[in-house]
């Protein structure tokens, strides 16, 4: 029986992956489960899977970064939010890759991928991994936003914010403390974000991933975010609420 191991730092996204991934390889052997880069190396040495689904951005030690400490030892599925650049090198590798938010589709054809590379060694993925690598360094997302609150100015860090909302001209900044404004458009400042990290639910806002408790559903069967830090609910539109599908 083949034998996976999930590396995701977001529980949510790792809860999905995990869900999408038993449906559509019922007879694979799921031994372990890993939140940090460094976590992974350390289950991979122990546990020796044969193949990893592989999240490219966590915190301190990328997905990038593991695989290149791997140096060929399983096969590697790598899971991003969508980004042009490594869809296309991907494809251009014939590296195994899925999206987040995972579809059932995207993984079954993955799976069918991952089941036929299984008798035969894994790719050399060095020159793909050295590419990313240096974009990854290249493309740093957002890390601090100068708003205003009333009269005064603060600089807030983005791992700080709950949720952006559009108000009128500016863009509401929502953290666990309180609230500011920023007159960047929130489509502008979606684009200067960690994708991994902040997810559009809605035209006109902009959720951290890690500020979510537990995702519901209302009468309308449309999924209704609660947060951990504050009391307000968010609606996710129809738009966007295929992001939350299996959750």
């Amino acid at each position: 029986m083949p034998r996976a191991l999930i590396a995701e730092d977001e529980p949510l996204l790792r809860a999905q992956l995990k869900a999408r991934l038993v449906d559509a390889w019922p007879d694979l052997d799921l031994i372990g489960e890993a939140e940090t880069g460094e976590q992974a190396l350390a289950l991979i040495a122990e546990l020796k899977p044969d193949v990893v689904f592989l999240d490219i951005r966590m915190p301190a030690m990328s997905g990038i970064d593991v695989a290149q400490r791997l140096g060929g030892r399983c096969h590697i599925v790598f899971v991003t939010a969508y980004d042009e650049y490594a869809v296309a090198a991907f494809e251009e590798g014939a590296v195994d890759y899925v999206l987040k938010p995972v579809t059932a589709e995207r993984m079954a054809k993955v799976v069918t991928r991952v089941k036929a590379r299984l008798a035969t060694p894994p790719l050399d993925l060095g020159a793909l991994l050295a590419r990313l690598a240096e974009r990854e360094i290249a493309a740093t997302p957002l890390k601090w936003i100068r708003a205003s609150l009333g009269s005064i100015m603060q600089m807030i860090a983005v791992a700080d914010v709950v949720y952006f909302q559009a108000e009128d001209k500016y863009t509401k900044v929502v953290t666990d403390g309180g609230e500011a404004l920023i007159k960047k458009p929130i489509k502008e400042l979606y684009e200067e974000l960690d994708p991994e990290a902040f997810w559009q639910i809605h035209r006109g806002t902009i959720v951290n991933l890690r500020a979510i408790a537990r995702v519901e559903r209302d009468w309308r069967d449309q999924p209704v975010i609660t947060l951990r830090s504050r009391p307000e609910k968010l609606t996710v539109s129809r738009t966007f609420a295929h992001r939350f599908k299996s959750m």
